[in-house]
């Protein structure tokens, strides 16, 4: 059975979020207001009075890419046809469904801004199947991020056509088949909706802007969690000076460090710990101000290009123009997925150092080697700790830039082309990563508590002890810890959530 429906309201003042792409994996009843409706329609009806002109225009009158020298097919839903079945071309792993969801949006958004000539009637397809569990299944390679994310786009398109497969309630079935469960009714094409659906980099700023909400809150879970490991191990917390960190001259370190001063609030420190701390505790501020510096200028990135239009060409009716430009070219985002991905793997080698702090009982002020209860007949965390070095660093072999890797293709029409998309995709791939090296620290902060009497002594950080003890049993015989973690990053994610809500 389909959930019900969360409600969205897209109007001229709308602004799309990283939140709405979020909330897009389930049901989205999408309301739109007159002017909306009104701004579409005038766009999709200038079109038509354009294509019954003798005005060329891409796409609709002539061939696609380089075969643009070419006239395309007098027949409006054929060339449409057309525009969709070359690019029905896509392979690898499919993507996940949140980012198809997600990315169904970012398109209805674009295309709902009245420039891209698009009918009534494939938006309201759009939205339609938004407000079902309808998810077209999409291959994941194909798009170099300029002239749109075509391949994937053209597999969501046909799906909706009743072409290729979806899931519906969860389950994979053709499309058709799908559609029938969802409630819905094959989407049929005209004017320049073919090339409309496919030509913009709807994909790519998709997932990059999972990938920032995910981050988002990673360094948040980050910061925490270091919070938690200092008062575990019983730390001074002299490195927080806020003067100290003030004449640093990097003000998200100083954010970072009152952050981490509000976490340790009632802390006692042991006493026994060393002078200074190691880089993993002390340098904290440093490292996830930079972090929070990165985070906030991929944002922006992200952002605008959620709240931009990106197809060609653009139709704007009160000036009577047709506009043949690349507002398709994904680069803006591609610098920012590369940038997120360095910056997920670099806030990933600090979990993976924290835990090995953990683990080492010369470095943890006595904690047992691997936080177990029986060295020998007991193993702790160690097959954690071994899984988290194998997931650092497929993360930093994935840190290879895409924004800068260009191949011309399609006869050279495309000479030079930003790869966004893998840009993207690989940070959410990053975040998910980063997800799963934060549960990992959660579990052995869970057990270092279990193993010391005092347990944590920080008012948030015992809070966060005693959320993750509420679902994570302490290790005191072998058992897969494979659950825990994924547990404990859920765990994460739902507590700095509801403190950012409250």
């Amino acid at each position: 059975m389909t959930q019900a429906a969360e409600k969205t309201t897209l109007n001229t003042g709308t602004v799309l979020t990283t939140d709405m792409l979020e909330a897009s994996a389930r049901p989205l009843a999408i309301a739109r207001d007159d002017d909306f409706d009104r701004r579409v329609r005038r766009g999709f009806q200038f079109v038509q009075e354009t294509l019954s002109g003798t005005k060329e225009v891409y796409g609709a009158t002539t061939g696609f890419g380089p075969l643009v020298t070419y006239d395309g097919s007098e027949d409006q839903a054929a060339q449409s046809d057309n525009a969709l079945q070359h690019l029905t071309a896509g392979q690898g792993r499919e993507l996940p469904p949140e980012v198809v969801r997600a990315t169904m949006l970012v398109r209805t958004w674009s295309l709902a801004r009245g420039v891209s000539g698009i009918s009534p009637t494939a938006l309201d397809a759009l939205c339609a199947a938004l407000g079902t569990d309808f998810t077209p299944v999409v291959p994941g390679l194909g798009s170099v991020g300029a002239s749109g994310d075509l391949i994937p786009l053209a597999h969501i398109a046909q799906a909706l056509r009743g072409n290729g497969h979806a899931l519906a309630g969860g389950t994979r079935m053709s499309a058709a088949d799908a559609l029938a469960v969802a409630g819905l009714r094959p989407l049929t094409l005209t004017g320049r909706d073919g090339l409309s659906m496919v030509n913009g980099t709807s994909v790519t700023s998709a997932a990059a802007g999972l990938a920032v909400a995910s981050l988002r809150r990673s360094h948040r879970i980050g910061v925490l969690l270091t919070a938690a490991l200092a008062d575990l191990l019983g730390a001074e917390p002299a490195f927080l000076v806020p003067q100290l960190l003030d004449a640093y001259g990097h003000p998200e370190a100083a954010t970072v460090g009152a952050a981490l001063r509000a976490h340790l609030k009632g802390t006692r420190p042991t006493g026994d710990r060393p002078l200074q701390e190691p880089y993993s505790i002390r340098c904290v501020p440093h490292l996830m101000g930079a972090a929070l510096s990165t985070l906030t200028w991929a944002a922006d990135v992200v952002d605008r290009d959620l709240n931009g239009v990106s197809d060609n060409p653009l139709f704007f009716p009160d000036d009577d123009v047709v506009a043949h430009g690349g507002n398709f070219f994904g680069q803006p985002v591609a610098f920012a997925g590369d940038l997120l991905s360095m910056t997920a793997t670099q806030m990933g080698n600090l979990a993976e150092r924290q835990l090995d702090l953990l683990v080492d009982p010369v470095r943890s002020s006595g904690l047992p080697p691997m936080l177990t209860t029986r060295p020998g007949r007991q193993h702790g965390v160690q097959g954690v700790q071994l899984a988290t070095t194998a997931i650092v660093a497929a993360m930093r072999r994935a840190c290879v830039p895409a924004s800068v890797q260009s191949l011309p293709t399609n006869l050279h029409n495309q000479d030079i082309v930003p790869f966004g998309t893998q840009a993207a995709l690989t940070a959410l791939d990053q975040a998910q990563n980063l997800r799963i090296l934060h549960g990992s620290l959660a579990v052995g902060l869970r057990q270092a508590a279990h193993l010391r009497p005092h347990g944590a002594r920080a008012h948030e950080c015992a809070e966060l002890v005693d959320a993750l003890a509420q679902e994570i049993p302490p290790i005191d015989e072998d058992r897969g810890l494979d659950v825990d973690v994924r547990t404990a990053a859920d765990v994460l994610d739902r507590f700095v959530t509801e403190r950012v809500t409250a």
